[in-house]
């Protein structure tokens, strides 16, 4: 399992579009991937699940992936977050 920590760097946060770019990407992966609001965890993949966090712009998040490319998972999310979702 690989664990990081962002802050998510657009200022609208993880909405429609942000989100959707954010779980196309995380769909490029075998692992499993889930993102982590507070308490909270839902599946990275999942569009309605990413949303439901209801992430804005300034708010930390955990990455966590399990499986064979964990790693290199979890930095392809964190540079998207810091990127403001941008590529």
């Amino acid at each position: 399992m690989f664990v990081k920590d962002v802050m998510v760097q657009n200022q609208v946060g993880l909405h429609a579009r942000p989100a959707t770019f954010f779980i196309q990407k995380a769909n490029e992966f075998k692992s499993s991937i889930w993102v982590e609001k507070e308490e909270r965890r839902v599946n990275a993949k999942s569009l309605l699940g990413v949303l439901s966090l209801g992430i804005v712009g300034g708010t930390p998040i955990r990455v966590i992936a399990d499986g064979s490319d964990e790693q290199e998972a979890v930095e392809s999310l964190v540079k998207l977050a810091e990127s403001g979702f941008t590529e």
